[in-house]
């Protein structure tokens, strides 16, 4: 990187970086129109001070397949050459989206009074008369080479501008799923289901959706981290959060509630399939044989609360998380690793069957 220095309108010297590659004269591309090699020779002698890159073209045609794939700081267009002089090549020039804003400085011979066209209408942006004078041409030229090294900083700027707002983008995204995971489980947290509870209101309410929602609590998971450490403990419930999201099925949202607690939402279930989906969660966690002493059975084990807001119910998702957790309270005074619900008897027997 080069540090240009630049001043504002106070007088005060601004510096920025800026890639050496787009300050360097050899990265401004110059192109000399003319079917006279000594004067395209001329024409580059009197550059060659600048260090611009330099590119010839003997014809109207060959300045044309030039411009095909490359920009141009500006052309150096003579207006006399066989075939097609150069107010038919500039008028061609303006005709291509690459080079219809390229500063096109004509070159003649004639004297002002002799020319009959307007330039300017043709497509220039300044005229020299031959011979042309080497520091009057450098001078010229170098108006132009700034102006395209500015223009080719401001689009780098530009790209980098909008790069940077792309990862910004990005960055949030990933913020935001952080913000709604646990860090220990990856699960979704009690952010996201406050989030999700509340879209999970708006269509029961709009649309008459049923939910169930159970809470589920390892059994005696102080006496593991007694027993095994707190490391264990941790190991424990990503095992734990691995299963259920094994478990669980398309649709179904599994979240860590807190310490050794998770809420699980079944959308559009009834209380029998909920009751289904947990139970099948229950027995395959117990079938793991994870070692638990400090549990009766010693092996890990947890214990369920399953409720469910069903269409045309006035219930809120607080309303439905307590009857989930009072049936949870059941469970475990009930001897723990069972399931628990709140609903029509019956219901629990399909369930089961």
């Amino acid at each position: 990187m080069r540090r240009h220095g630049r001043y504002n309108h106070d007088g005060v010297d601004q510096v920025t970086d800026l890639p050496t590659s787009l300050l360097a004269p050899a990265s401004v591309p110059v192109l000399i129109v003319d079917d006279n090699a000594a004067k395209r020779l001329a024409l580059t002698a009197a550059l060659s001070t600048l260090g611009y890159f330099i590119v010839e073209a003997d014809s109207g045609a060959a300045a044309l397949r030039n411009l095909v794939d490359r920009d141009f700081a500006v052309i150096l267009l003579d207006v006399r050459m066989p075939i097609m002089d150069g107010f038919e090549t500039a008028k061609l020039i303006r005709q291509q989206p690459r080079s219809a804003m390229t500063p096109i400085i004509f070159i003649t011979a004639n004297s002002a009074d002799e020319i009959e066209t307007d330039v300017y209408a043709e497509g220039a942006v300044d005229f020299l008369f031959a011979p042309v004078r080497p520091n009057e041409i450098r001078a010229k030229v170098s108006v132009f080479a700034n102006i395209y090294i500015n223009t080719e900083l401001l689009t780098v700027r530009a790209g980098e501008a909008q790069t940077s707002v792309e990862k910004l983008l990005v960055l949030n995204d990933q913020l935001t799923a952080l913000a709604r995971h646990d860090s220990l489980t990856g699960l979704r947290n009690r952010r996201a289901l406050e989030e999700d509870l509340d879209l999970l209101e708006a269509r029961a309410t709009r649309y008459g959706h049923r939910y169930c929602m159970a809470v589920l609590d390892i059994d005696c998971f102080k006496e593991y981290n007694d027993t095994y450490g707190h490391q264990a403990g941790d190991a424990l419930l990503r095992i734990v959060s691995a299963h259920l999201q094994v478990q669980a099925r398309a649709g179904d949202a599994i979240y860590r509630y807190g310490g050794d607690e998770f809420l699980c939402i079944f959308p559009d279930q009834t209380l029998a399939t909920g009751a289904r989906a947990v139970e099948r969660m229950r027995v395959g966690l117990e079938g793991l044989a994870i070692a638990h002493t400090g549990n009766p059975g010693g092996t890990l084990t947890f214990s369920v609360g399953l409720a469910i807001l069903e269409p045309g119910e006035a219930k809120s998702p607080g309303q439905v998380f307590k009857e989930a957790d009072d049936a949870l309270y059941r469970a475990k005074e009930l001897g723990r690793n069972r399931v628990e619900y709140e609903g029509t008897p019956g219901d629990i027997i399909d369930a089961q069957a």
